[in-house]
């Protein structure tokens, strides 16, 4: 899929989650969030549904979690620009509840369709509802900071997804935004442990579907992660 391409289906993804009414959700909301980025990136980042200002804005992650977000990204020398952020739900669910599994249900086939327009190398899952997507049965305290090979029926067809704390949790716990900060610093190295993977090669070993910490990148590939100034992350693109 050319970038063109890309950049219309995630358009028309879009205008159908704006006029969507399948769930509940539709009756209460101000604007749906279909999400929003950058069409050729190789991360896709997934919370559990919009808050109140992203409810009036219809973008994601725009209030105080999404001030945090923006600086875990600058942690290891990306924007918000460099990636595509959405949630499992479109729409807010009232008083910031947790969304129902009907709900989630009813919006899958748009973040399904969204991810087989983009082709991630990697998404990283924000808090435990979107977890539950790409690592069911997996427990949030347990899982942050692994890895897991999606499953192909999510739309991400061959991608490693990566568990992280929602950022909103991180904001009410510091010792989780600690964890959150330790965790997005190995994004990057999951990132190149992809692409890897993604390159036609002679068949290796299979990678186990259960969790298992993020592995660091072989000697003569490793990035320095640790700050923003430091420009030597990995840059995203979509190969």
């Amino acid at each position: 899929m050319t970038e063109p391409e890309r950049r219309a289906a995630l358009e028309a993804i879009a205008a159908e989650v704006r006029a969507c009414t399948n769930c509940r959700l539709h009756a209460t909301r101000t604007r749906s969030v279909p999400g929003e980025g950058d069409p050729e990136t190789e991360v896709v980042f997934v919370g559990e549904g919009p808050g109140f200002n992203e409810d009036r804005l219809g973008r994601p992650f725009v209030g105080r979690a999404g001030d945090l977000l923006v600086k875990l990204l600058a942690h290891v020398g990306w924007r918000r620009e460099d990636v595509f952020i959405t949630n499992v739900v479109k729409c807010r669910p009232p008083d910031n509840r947790d969304p129902q599994p009907d709900e989630i249900a009813a919006c899958a086939p748009f973040l399904r369709r969204q991810l087989e327009a983009l082709d991630p190398a990697v998404v990283v899952t924000l808090g435990r509802f979107s977890m539950a997507t790409f690592m069911p049965g997996a427990r949030i305290s347990q899982a942050h900071g692994t890895v897991r090979r999606v499953d192909p029926a999510t739309g991400a067809a061959d991608a490693l997804a990566f568990a992280m704390y929602h950022p909103a949790a991180a904001l009410r716990t510091p010792a989780i935004e600690r964890d959150s900060y330790a965790d997005i610093a190995a994004v990057p190295a999951v990132l190149l442990d992809a692409r890897r993977h993604r390159e036609p090669t002679e068949a290796g070993p299979a990678i186990s579907s259960e969790p298992e910490p993020a592995a660091p990148p072989e000697p003569e590939t490793r990035l320095a992660l640790p700050s923003a100034a430091d420009e030597t992350a990995p840059q995203l693109t979509l190969f």
